[in-house]
């Protein structure tokens, strides 16, 4: 079974954390889940998204989720896979330099990397998406595509897989993302 590496933080959707957090798991994988400035144990807090029929989604506080890995300990070579839920929380992971080093360490490598709703912010901002097909949030399209990546519309529920990467627009695409995520596992 793989190994994989779920990068997290403080207001990740709670769907989009927890759910492929314990999926893979129930699957037989491990699954290490790390924030940087945080360590095994500590809490994040999340939010949850809904769509309420609304130009957006709404927001509200969502659970707290314990890490249970030391970011500062990855090395991406005892990793299998990366696993990037969205949510608010890429919005300022994707400033951090070793975030995006090890995405692009995963991508440089060809392991897998699953990611949906905001996600595709951190893969954006590491610059590995030129010419791929991604699905995002809809209102990620502008960044995927100054990114140089082709973005793919899909509906809420489904999910794309363009060579190593898989993505999704929400969280109701969890069937179809952990599906194509396993299937490269």
């Amino acid at each position: 079974m793989a190994k994989v590496l779920m990068i997290t933080g403080d207001y990740v959707e709670d769907y989009e954390n927890m759910v492929p957090f314990q999926g893979l798991m129930a699957m037989g994988h491990s699954v290490d889940a790390v924030c940087p400035e945080k360590q095994a144990g500590d809490m994040i807090a999340t939010s949850i998204h809904d769509f309420e029929g609304d130009q957006t989604y709404s927001e509200k506080r969502g659970h707290n989720f314990e890490l249970n890995a030391t970011f500062d300990h990855v090395l991406e070579e005892n990793y299998d896979a990366l696993y990037l839920p969205g949510g608010r929380s890429p919005e300022y992971l994707r400033l951090n330099r070793r975030v995006i080093e090890i995405i692009q360490q995963f991508s440089q490598s060809g392991k897998p990397i699953a990611s949906v709703c905001h996600g595709p912010q951190l893969l954006t901002a590491a610059g590995v998406i030129r010419g791929k097909k991604v699905s995002a949030y809809p209102a990620c399209q502008p960044e995927v595509e100054m990114a140089g990546g082709i973005f793919a519309e899909l509906p809420m529920d489904g999910a794309i897989t363009d060579g190593n990467l898989v993505t999704a627009p929400a969280w109701p695409a969890h069937p179809a993302l952990l599906m194509q995520f396993a299937a490269l596992l």
